[in-house]
């Protein structure tokens, strides 16, 4: 049987609400309990550990992908299985879509959004054709959806957007995508 595994990028911070800590954990307990391998961005801060803790308490695999640059910043993860130091973002965004059969993005900053649209146009360029999920935690992206939308009905968007992205409430939800 072939290794599941899925991209989550979110944020080094844990954000305002104890609900966006909640899902990420929430979604790491899933992972592990379906053998799904974490793909993620290496650090030990905030949604990045939550998530990654949440896997390997759970008896689950965890790969990290960390530029250099952030060794410091995000405090990279010592307790993985597999950590990989890039030499830059872009490096290390093309590494973890690679490594992954799906992504999910949670609650998160610009590094966040970054990775969201830059996977977002390389599906649209069919550089990559994999599912992305939007987990929408306790709303926090409904302003983002709203725009996404009025991007597509003002003719900016070669397709609906909605065909590349997948929007969420719960981690249950957004793991029942993956199968």
């Amino acid at each position: 049987m072939q290794e599941k595994r899925i991209a989550v990028f979110c944020g080094s911070k844990s954000g305002s609400d104890p609900l966006f800590e909640q899902d990420a954990k929430a979604l790491g307990r899933l992972m592990a309990e379906r053998n799904i391998t974490l793909v993620y961005g290496g650090g030990n801060k905030g949604l990045m550990a939550a998530v990654a803790n949440a896997v390997m308490d759970g008896g689950g695999k965890v790969i990290g992908v960390i530029p250099e640059l952030l060794l410091t910043w995000e405090h990279h993860h010592e307790g993985i299985t597999e950590l990989h130091v890039v030499s830059d973002m872009h490096t290390r965004k093309k590494m973890m879509y690679d490594l992954c059969d799906m992504a999910v993005v949670l609650p998160g900053g610009n590094g966040t959004l970054d990775e969201l649209f830059e996977m977002l146009t390389w599906n649209t360029l069919q550089i990559h054709n994999k599912k992305i999920i939007l987990l929408n935690t306790a709303g926090f992206y409904d302003t983002l959806v709203t725009h996404l939308q009025a991007m597509w009905q003002k003719g900016f968007l070669y397709e609906n957007w909605q065909e590349r992205l997948l929007v969420y409430d719960t981690p249950a939800a957004a793991i029942s995508a993956f199968y």
